[in-house]
């Protein structure tokens, strides 16, 4: 399944490792050194035109999201529920008049 975080962006959330909330990167001298250090790597993607309120690392880069950390959290649970329901499968059957 995936998760959308933001403008035209959609993760997987099998690759989603964690979501920082901005706030606490801005606090955390080690979390802050950690962004920068993969900013240099060219693996921060900042493609919001708005304020970036958190931080959605994967496996493979590091979004920045206009949106809270608490509303991605939520989404990603909403999507790992579903997961949770059987697929279902129907015959799909041509109406002739």
């Amino acid at each position: 399944m995936f998760i959308h975080i933001g403008g035209d962006t959609v993760v997987s959330t099998k690759d989603v490792i964690s979501i920082l909330d901005h706030q606490t990167v801005k606090m955390s001298k080690v979390t802050k050194r950690f962004i920068d250090e993969e900013r240099k790597k060219k693996r921060v993607i900042d493609e919001a035109a708005e304020e970036v309120k958190s931080f959605v690392i994967t496996k493979d880069a590091i979004y920045c999201s206009p949106i809270s950390s608490l509303t991605l959290k939520r989404r990603a649970q909403f999507v790992n529920s579903l997961d949770q329901f059987p697929s279902v499968e129907t015959e799909s059957e041509e109406l002739t008049e």
